[in-house]
C-alpha cells in the first residue's frame, strides 16, 4: 500500500466532488487531492510505462519540440551527454528552451502526457554554468546565520527552478566527525544542532514556505542517509558502524529536522553501510525510521551508482537483478545513473520475482512529486526569467555578503588587521592558492572569476604596490577548482620547490606586509569516489612545502598575514604558534572579486 497522505495539503470540498465530471482523465484535474491523481494515472500506466519513471539515464534518448529553433533531439541529446563536462557553456536562457522542449514533446507526443523531473546540483548555488557560487557548504554553516542561508537557498533555489530544473540533490546532512574524509567541506560540520538549523534553512530555501512548490523553487533532497560523515578510516564509503543510540542522537538529528520540520521532498540513500547492512537496502533505515517514525511521504532515491555498488562493492547482491530485488522492497524508490539496475524489475514482475506491487508504490510517490512541483499543469519556464535572475547584480551581492559572513578571524595579535592602507607601501601577496580561483566541490565554470590576488589588487587600488610570488605548489595539473574532476592527481615534491620558496622570501623582505594564501585545493580536498580518483586524506598537516613556505616567510621579520583555504580542519601548528594573525575563508569564492581582508582608509 502507498503511504501518501496529502489531503491536509489539497484538500477537495464536498461541493466540488458533486459537480458534473467531464471527459478529461482525474490525473489532469488541479482540483483533485495528490493521492487522487496518482491513483488515477497509475491505473492506466502500462508496466513500461511504470519502470521507465523511476529510471534515469533517459536523457539520452530525449526527443524535443522547440519552436524557437534552438535545438533538436539530435544537438539537444548532446548537450545532455555532456553535463558533466564544468566548462561546457550552457547559459540559462539556452537551458530553459532545451528543458521546455523536452516537456513538450513529453506533453504532445506521448500517451499519458507524463513530464519529466530534471535533477541537479545545488550543494552551494545551483550547479550550472554561469550560475551564482556561494561559499562553499561548511563555510556557509560558520556564519551560524540560518536567515542567511535560507536567502542563498532561496537565490538558488529560484536559478535552478527558472532554468527548468525541478529537483537538486542538496542538501548534505551528512554529520563530519573525521576531518580526514574528502567531503567533509560538503557538510553543515560536526555539530547535529548546527547541521539542522542550517539544513532547514537550506531546504525551505530552495523549496519555498508552502507545500506546493512552484517554478521559482526546486525541490531538495536530504543527503546521504545515514551515518555517511564519520566513515572508518576517514574512507569515502566506508561502514559506519555506531550503536543505535549514537546513531539516533547524532547522525539522524538533522534529516528528521528536514523531514519532520521542512518537509523535505526526497531524501538520498547513503553509500556505505551499517552494521554489514548497506543503506541502499536497510529497511529499519529507509522503512521504519524514515517513513514510519518521521513520516516521510516524500521519495527516497538511490546515489549515483548506488545500487550498481550492492553487487561490486558491498557484495550483497549477486548481479543487478538481485540489486534491484532488494533495494525496492527495501524503499528506494528511484534508481539513479544509468537505471540500468531498476530495468531489470520489468522482467522481474513479468516473472513473478518481484511483486508489482512494490513498483507501484514506487512510482506513486516519484509522482506524487511531479504533481508536489505542478509540472502536470505547468511543465514550462519562461528563458527570459532564467536569464534575467541567473547571477543577477541581487544574488552577486548576496554571494558577496555570505562570504564576508563566512571569514572566520583565528587571531589577530598587535591588531594587525585591518590593515591601513595609508602605512603601506608595498603589500607581498605569497602562496599557492593566491592567483587560482577555487569554488569548492560541484562547481560549474563561472561567467566571471577573480582569484585572491586580483581581488587585493582591485582593492587596494594606486594606494599601494602589490606584489606577488607563487612560493610553492603543492599539486601538478590544475591548481584550481577545475582539479575537483581531475584523476590521478599528483603530489608535487616538496624538494622541488626550493627555488620558488627563495623567490617567495626575497618577495616578502621587499614589502610592509606579507599575505600568505596556503592550504588544500579541490584536487586534494573532495569526493573520492575511485581509486583513479581520491580525496581523502591520511594527515592533515599542510601538503606539500608550504610549512616550510611559512617558516621562510615569516623569519623574514615582515608582519605576515595567513589567509587559509581548506574544506577540513587543518593541523597547522607551526601558524598557530608563530604567526600573529590568520584567517580562514574555507572553500568559498563567488563570481564577484572576493575581499578576503580588510583594508581601513583614512579617506
Amino acid at each position: 500500500m502507498c503511504c501518501l497522505v496529502w489531503m491536509c495539503a489539497t484538500a477537495v470540498t464536498a461541493q466540488d466532488k458533486a459537480k458534473p465530471q467531464d471527459s478529461t482523465p482525474k490525473y489532469r484535474n488541479p482540483n483533485l487531492a495528490i493521492e487522487d491523481r496518482v491513483a488515477d494515472l497509475l491505473s492506466r500506466m502500462t508496466l513500461e510505462e511504470k519502470v521507465q519513471q523511476i529510471t534515469g539515464g533517459w536523457e539520452s534518448q530525449a526527443e524535443v519540440i522547440d519552436p524557437t529553433g534552438t535545438y533538436t533531439t539530435e544537438s539537444a541529446r548532446a548537450v545532455l551527454s555532456r553535463w558533466w563536462d564544468p566548462d561546457t557553456p550552457f547559459p540559462p536562457r539556452k537551458a530553459a528552451i532545451l528543458r521546455n522542449g523536452v516537456q513538450r514533446f513529453l506533453k504532445e507526443k506521448t500517451r499519458l502526457g507524463i513530464p519529466a523531473l530534471f535533477m541537479g546540483e545545488a550543494l552551494h548555488g545551483f550547479m550550472e554554468y554561469g550560475s551564482t557560487s556561494f561559499p562553499q557548504a561548511l563555510g556557509l554553516a560558520s556564519t551560524w546565520d540560518p536567515e542567511l542561508v535560507h536567502q542563498v537557498f532561496t537565490a538558488a533555489g529560484d536559478e535552478a527552478g527558472a532554468s527548468g530544473a525541478g529537483q537538486v540533490f542538496s542538501p548534505v546532512l551528512d554529520i563530519a566527525r573525521d576531518p580526514r574524509w574528502g567531503r567533509t567541506e560538503e557538510t553543515y560540520g560536526e555539530d547535529p544542532f548546527l547541521a539542522s538549523r542550517i539544513g532547514v534553512a537550506a531546504i525551505t530555501g530552495l523549496q519555498g514556505d508552502s507545500f506546493f512548490i512552484n517554478r521559482h523553487h526546486v525541490m531538495a533532497t536530504a543527503k546521504h542517509f545515514a551515518v555517511h560523515g564519520q566513515p572508518e578510516g576517514g574512507t569515502n564509503t566506508a561502514p559506519g558502524n555506531y550503536s543505535e543510540r549514537i546513531i539516533r542522537e547524532n547522525f539522524l538529528v538533522p534529516f528528521q529536522a528536514a523531514v519532520e520540520e521542512a518537509r523535505v521532498g526526497s531524501v538520498m540513500a547513503s553509500y556505505n553501510e551499517i552494521d554489514g547492512i548497506p543503506s541502499h537496502v536497510n529497511p529499519w533505515l529507509l522503512g521504519r525510521v524514515l517513513r514510519q517514525e518521521w513520516g516521510f511521504r516524500g521519495y527516497v532515491t538511490s546515489d549515483g551508482e548506488g545500487l550498481q555498488m550492492l553487487v561490486q562493492t558491498h557484495h550483497v547482491a549477486a548481479n543487478k537483478l538481485d540489486a534491484a530485488k532488494l533495494a525496492i522492497a527495501a524503499g528506494v524508490d528511484y534508481d539513479l545513473s544509468d537505471g540500468s539496475v531498476y530495468r531489470t524489475l520489468l522482467a522481474q514482475v513479468k516473472q513473478g520475482s518481484v511483486p508489482e506491487s512494490e513498483v507501484d508504490r514506487a512510482v506513486a510517490r516519484v509522482l506524487a512529486t511531479k504533481f508536489r512541483l505542478g509540472l502536470f499543469d505547468n511543465p514550462y519556464v519562461d528563458p527570459d526569467y532564467a536569464e534575467k535572475t541567473t547571477n543577477s547584480a541581487e544574488h552577486r551581492q548576496l554571494a558577496l555578503k555570505a562570504a564576508q559572513e563566512t571569514m572566520v578571524l583565528l587571531k589577530n595579535d598587535k591588531n594587525l588587521l585591518p590593515l591601513d592602507l595609508t602605512k603601506l607601501k608595498t603589500i607581498a601577496v605569497i602562496g599557492p592558492n593566491a592567483d587560482q580561483l577555487h569554488l569548492g566541490g560541484y562547481s560549474r565554470g563561472p561567467s566571471h572569476s577573480v582569484p585572491i590576488l586580483q581581488g587585493i589588487r582591485d582593492r587596494v587600488g594606486d594606494k599601494a604596490k602589490v606584489v606577488y610570488a607563487e612560493g610553492c605548489r603543492f599539486t601538478a595539473g590544475k591548481q584550481d577548482w577545475h582539479g575537483w574532476f581531475e584523476d590521478n592527481v599528483q603530489l608535487v615534491d616538496p624538494k622541488t620547490q626550493v627555488d620558488k620558496i627563495k623567490e617567495a622570501v626575497e618577495t616578502a623582505k621587499n614589502a610592509d606586509v606579507a599575505i600568505l594564501v596556503v592550504g588544500e585545493n579541490e584536487a586534494t580536498n573532495r569526493e573520492a569516489w575511485s581509486e583513479s580518483h581520491l580525496g581523502d586524506r591520511d594527515s592533515l598537516d599542510l601538503l606539500g612545502a608550504q610549512n616550510d613556505l611559512v617558516k621562510a616567510v615569516v623569519e623574514t621579520g615582515t608582519p605576515t598575514v595567513v589567509l587559509l583555504i581548506n574544506g577540513r580542519p587543518l593541523s597547522i601548528n607551526y601558524i598557530a604558534e608563530h604567526v600573529p594573525r590568520f584567517l580562514r575563508a574555507g572553500i568559498s569564492a563567488r563570481k564577484v572579486a572576493p575581499q578576503p581582508l580588510t583594508f581601513c582608509s583614512a579617506t
